[in-house]
């Protein structure tokens, strides 16, 4: 246990320091995967720009199997952390088992549903006759690897669990790396296009999940995988589920902001607009997910102190994750703000493209300047175990407010008005959240409170 033991006695600065910064690194890493595919797919000559839009409308279904993902990383791993620093580590090891089990029922239903039905799909989340074929190309490969992308995603947060960033932060840069060099080989090498894109990413995704799974199941993992603990146990899949419901319908409803927002875009606008969104999920990607890395390798910290009951430690933790994600986020979002052509400018060539997304993105981005602190206040309740208050915040920003807004605003101000939907849903949610979060949070750490988790 000395590695477990080391979230709840190493001096915090420097704990968060070994924590985050490979934490961090893995997620930069990580949205190379789709990142890259965009970049080298925006660059085919003659057709990067319809390739880019026809590879964009998948983005709703990959990050729907994600976020599946995220029920067995986000639920099951700050339980397991918990438990061990609660010193049962045999039943955090039946968490694990268990989430692994999830996972690969996972991927047998998604594979099943969406190789079944992803031509309806994709036209219905904004492809065109001019577009489809690309996308269904890219998926129809993707989904081949829907395994693997669980089974990598799903398990590297049990690795930072057990303190081993520098681990998990291994398998993401292996893949990584694979996916960088294969990409421009299979796309313009090869002259696969879309499809060696697709190829290049599933070859990563193997990869990183058998890296993943190698390192669970070997001797350097405190809390090793036991093949005897891969198994349906109901009871702990009621724990993951109603801790990891929050993170999941966070991603989940990600998908149907893609949707909602491209059918708009399709209808209002058209092929051109659908690649503006395109572009710039690919930016928020690229500084929202080196931040949730952040908050990501801080979480065990809070989860391990609270499970021994150390709530000035748990304390002293949120505080500098909460004003640090701020911070950051404040900083990347008002480049994003500030410099919009040169940002679209690494996705494609199309001027006509770049000129529309220097008009639209500062006013898409706008709501993510205050959006850090809602970041640093939802891992804060996921990892103290408050399924419900950080299920509340998940379903605010998007069902009930952005995903309406979206319908609403373009019926009064057109195409531009299923770009405001973004940034009035990103301020009205993180000042919920804050206020969610002074309301509870001294209630949350009580001896009272810690005795519900354990039962």
């Amino acid at each position: 246990m000395e590695e477990n033991n080391r979230l709840g006695v190493t001096p915090l600065p420097k704990l968060m320091l070994q924590m985050a910064v490979p934490a961090v690194v893995a997620q930069i890493i990580n949205v190379l995967y789709n990142i890259v595919d965009r970049i080298y797919i925006g660059h085919i000559q003659g057709v990067g720009s319809a390739a880019l839009t026809g590879v964009g409308v998948t983005f709703p279904i990959i990050t729907m199997i994600t976020a599946f993902s995220n029920i067995v990383g986000s639920g099951g791993a700050p339980l397991s952390a918990i438990w061990m620093g609660k010193g049962d580590k045999e039943y955090a090891g039946k968490i694990m088992g268990t989430g692994v089990a999830m996972l690969l029922f996972f991927a047998a239903c998604l594979m099943a549903v969406f190789y079944i039905f992803k031509v309806p799909f994709l036209y219905l989340f904004g492809a065109s006759d001019a577009t489809i074929g690309y996308g269904n190309s890219y998926l129809s490969i993707y989904l081949g690897g829907t395994v693997f992308v669980l089974l990598a995603l799903g398990l590297n947060p049990y690795i930072i669990a057990q303190g081993k960033p520098k681990a998990a932060m291994g398998s993401v840069l292996l893949g990584a790396a694979l996916n960088i060099a294969l990409d421009p080989l299979f796309i313009f090498v090869f002259g696969w296009g879309v499809a060696g894109a697709a190829i290049a990413t599933v070859i990563s995704q193997f990869f990183s999940a058998l890296w993943v799974i190698l390192f669970l199941t070997g001797k350097k993992a405190d809390l090793a995988l036991k093949w005897s603990d891969i198994r349906m146990d109901f009871r702990i899949i009621r724990r993951i589920a109603a801790l990891g419901v929050a993170p999941f319908v966070m991603m989940f409803t990600d998908s149907l902001m893609s949707i909602i927002l491209n059918r708009g875009l399709q209808i209002y606008g058209g092929d051109l607009y659908v690649g503006s969104l395109t572009i710039m999920q690919s930016v928020m990607q690229l500084y929202t997910v080196p931040l949730n890395g952040f908050t990501q390798g801080i979480q065990p910290i809070i989860s391990f102190n609270y499970g021994r009951g150390d709530f000035d430690r748990v304390k002293r933790t949120y505080r500098a994750m909460i004003g640090l994600s701020f911070c950051l986020m404040f900083g990347v979002a008002l480049a994003a703000v500030l410099f919009p052509e040169p940002l679209a400018k690494v996705f494609t060539t199309d001027q006509e493209l770049i000129r529309l997304v220097g008009k639209v993105m500062p006013v898409f981005m706008f709501g993510m300047l205050f959006f850090g602190l809602q970041n640093g206040i939802q891992p804060t309740f996921v990892g103290l175990g408050q399924a419900k208050l950080s299920l509340t915040i998940a379903i605010l920003r998007k069902i009930v407010l952005l995903i309406p807004l979206a319908l609403i605003l373009p019926l009064h101000f057109g195409v531009m008005g299923v770009y405001y939907a973004e940034p009035i849903s990103d301020i009205l949610s993180v000042t919920v959240a804050v206020i969610l979060f002074l309301t509870n949070i001294r209630k949350i750490l009580s001896r009272e409170s810690l005795g519900k988790i354990r039962q």
